[in-house]
Formats: structure tokens, sequence, C-alpha cells
């Protein structure tokens, strides 16, 4: 459901303007996603625009647990509630068996099902999207997919262009572990910058061990997936991964991740 077409997001509160900044300023010229000059100017850019006061809550931390024979997985994916000025976002909506514990969690922090503007699913995958039909008055962006009821958006994420919910909050095309993943990029005032990735990153561990989320996350697309990871690395403070905590972003992970993608190492595991 795509065509050569432009337009602009809106929500029930407040006018969005869908101001897009072209992927390539994230990416070197080689497509490849060291540091370059393009990231340190996006990043820069990005910080001089007033920081907001948004809240994020981790509804609950994914995990993953890989059973001894290899044939089964234990394993749910973390669900983010973002709170802005005019307007509530939901990360990730966990699995069908989850919808009482989602339901109730937002509760507690204040938050109805009707009160979510945009349910955003970083992947279609099942411990993702469980829980969509909850938020019925809410815009669905699943992957880069972008309906409200049964009309559909053309031409979101064309030229792999973000999709802007508001000045300091954009959905970035970060393919690899499905070919249409994408993550929510937050500035915050607490935090710095904040992705929420989906399972583009696994857990933390990932960083040093590539096979979590290459064979055992599943990757449709490893060198695209490893662009993605760098680009994200690159600009975010803290990383929400699909199955594990919040972690910081440190110099030593984008160094040791860049050098990974330089030697192409992670494509020895087969």
């Amino acid at each position: 459901m795509r065509s050569a077409c432009h337009r602009e997001a809106a929500h029930s509160a407040i006018a969005i303007k869908k101001d897009p900044i072209k992927k390539e300023s994230l990416f070197n010229e080689s497509g490849s996603c060291g540091r370059s000059p393009v990231v340190d100017f996006f990043v820069s850019a990005w910080e001089r625009q007033p920081k907001m006061d948004y809240d994020i809550n981790i509804i609950k931390e994914g995990y993953s647990l890989l059973s001894k024979d290899g044939r089964t997985m234990v394993a749910n994916g973390t669900s983010t509630l973002v709170r802005g000025p005019g307007f509530n976002i939901i990360v990730d909506t966990l699995s069908a068996w989850d919808r009482d514990f989602l339901v109730d969690s937002l509760t507690k922090l204040g938050v109805s099902c009707d009160e979510i503007n945009y349910v955003v699913c970083t992947h279609g995958h099942s411990d993702h999207v469980g829980n969509l039909n909850l938020f019925q008055r809410a815009t669905h962006i699943i992957g880069t997919t972008v309906s409200s009821g049964d009309v559909y958006q053309l031409c979101t994420f064309d030229n792999d262009e973000p999709y802007r919910i508001a000045t300091d909050v954009q959905i970035i095309p970060t393919p690899g572990h499905t070919l249409t993943d994408v993550s929510v990029v937050v500035k915050t005032a607490k935090l710095g910058t904040v992705a929420i990735t989906g399972d583009l990153f696994e857990k933390e561990e990932d960083i040093d061990n590539f096979k979590l989320w290459k064979e055992v996350g599943g990757s449709e697309d490893p060198q695209k997936q490893c662009n993605s990871r760098q680009m994200i690395l690159d600009v975010a403070d803290y990383i929400i991964p699909g199955h594990g905590p919040m972690f910081k972003v440190t110099e030593e992970m984008r160094e040791k991740h860049a050098t990974l993608l330089e030697s192409h190492k992670y494509e020895d595991s087969n």
C-alpha cells in the first residue's frame, strides 16, 4: 500500500509537522556507518533544539532464553510508554497473553488505552503486536506501515526518511531483524537521546556476542542489521532493546561495533 507521494502526520491532540531528515544524514557515503562528519552534524543539530520533558516508562522488560536443545525459546518483548506534551506513545504491545497485564500497567501509570495517540510496533512478530486492538483511537505504526482504522498513509518512510511525531520524537527505518523494522528515537531532558529499538538489539550482551542478534534473535539481513545497529549506536545515549534491560551506550561500544562492521566478522558464524 505505497505510492510516490508525501503527506503530513497528525494526531488528535496537536498538529504534527512531518519534517523528514534523510537517513543519508546518518550514514557515510559507503553506507557503512562509521562515525562520519554527517552523523556528527545530525547529533549536533538535534542537540541545538530545546530539550522537552519526555517521560519514558518501561512497562515490561523483555527477555529471551534458549532451551538446552536449541529447539524452543522462552521469550517476550519489551513494551515502553513515552509521554510527551500532548500525546502518549506505546512502543510494542507484548503478546496476546499479556492483555490484562498491559491494561493494568497503563492504569497504574495513569494512562488509559483510549489516551494512547500512537502505537508503534518495531516489527510484526507476535510478542510485539499482540494487543493492537486495545488502542482503537490511536494511529498504528507497524514497522513501516501507518494506519488509522481502514485508512493507510501512503509513502511514509519513502527514501528511508524518518517519520516525525514531534520535533524530538522520530521513527527511523532500521531494517535487518526484519526488512521493515523501525526504531523510535526520543530526545529527552533527563537521559539525552533514547532509542527504543525492538529486536534490532536483543540485549546489551549482543554488542560483544553478535550471535545473539544474528542467530538467536534471528536476522533477515545481517548486513542491513549491522548497519542499522551502528547508526543507532552513533546517535543514542541509551538503548531500550527488544529482550533485555535498557543500557547506556559507551564510546567503547560504538568503536567495538564499528570494528565488527568494517571487518565483516559477523558473517563468519554460519
